[in-house]
């Protein structure tokens, strides 16, 4: 399937390009993104709830952002699959300006399989232009607000412990096989020298070892729930329960005024 549209984001094409490479950005805007976390140089596994019609459900897979020509184009991969289907897409983008702002070209090219495949190919194009406009739209709407994501790191995993001491017992039998045999001093004492050359010589060697860094996880903010004010409840109760009292005082008073 092929989905090809462009949309006009009010915004410099600098700063357009810039959310489009956050990932804090887009969590936030791409619809249903719930997750995105960091598993290497610009790509991220990702967790995403999206359906066509009534075939919905969570996605998860992974996204990278590959080609870029800053700030003109980049490429956008991914893939998913969950209870749905799958899905595996490669997008095209370019970005230009414009006098309006920034316009965005896609085009968009996708695999889909599962019961998802089973929609016709009219019904997923006409999702796909409407869930790209609403990223667009989401992404401008970011902008214009300067909103911003949670963001959660991973802990970093703990550095490996020192290695214990050695037993009292052992610098004393140490000491005496050294004046034993004095040649023993020198050879035990040279092997520092050789190891310093051996770390010398791989110098990632250190910082692998202290341990690794850890990934990055973006989450989409939490919607807070409407919160509906006392007076604003007994208001709308006391309203039906007038609108109902006045229409049974008019049934009433017809049903009064037909058996005269």
């Amino acid at each position: 399937m092929k989905v090809a549209g462009s949309a006009v984001i009010g915004i410099q094409r600098d700063r357009v390009w810039a959310a489009l490479q956050d990932p804090a950005v887009l969590v936030r805007t791409i619809p249903g993104c719930e997750r995105l976390e960091e598993s290497g140089p610009d790509t991220y596994r990702m967790t995403v709830n999206a359906g066509v019609a009534a075939i919905k459900g969570v996605y998860h897979g992974e996204v990278g952002l590959s080609q870029p020509h800053a700030p003109e184009s980049f490429v956008l991969r991914a893939r998913g699959q969950g209870a749905p289907g799958t899905v595996e897409a490669t997008v095209q983008v370019r970005l230009s300006e414009v006098d309006a702002g920034t316009r965005v070209d896609y085009d968009a090219e996708a695999v889909v399989g599962g019961m998802i495949g089973g929609v016709g190919q009219r019904m997923l194009g006409s999702v796909a232009k409407r869930t790209a406009g609403q990223f667009f739209s989401a992404v401008e709407q970011h902008l214009l607000n300067g909103a911003e994501t949670t963001l959660t790191g991973a802990e970093p995993a703990p550095a490996p412990a020192d290695a214990s001491p050695a037993p009292s017992g052992t610098a004393p039998a140490a000491s005496g096989m050294a004046s034993a045999f004095p040649g023993t001093a020198s050879t035990v004492s040279g092997t520092a020298p050789a190891a310093s050359g051996m770390a010398s010589a791989v110098p990632g060697t250190a910082p692998a070892l202290s341990g690794t860094a850890a990934a990055r996880v973006y989450e989409r903010s939490p919607k807070r729930p409407a919160e509906t004010r006392p007076w604003v409840m007994l208001a709308s109760f006391g309203t039906g329960a007038g609108i109902a009292l006045t229409g049974v005082a008019i049934g009433w008073l017809l049903g009064r005024a037909a058996r005269r």
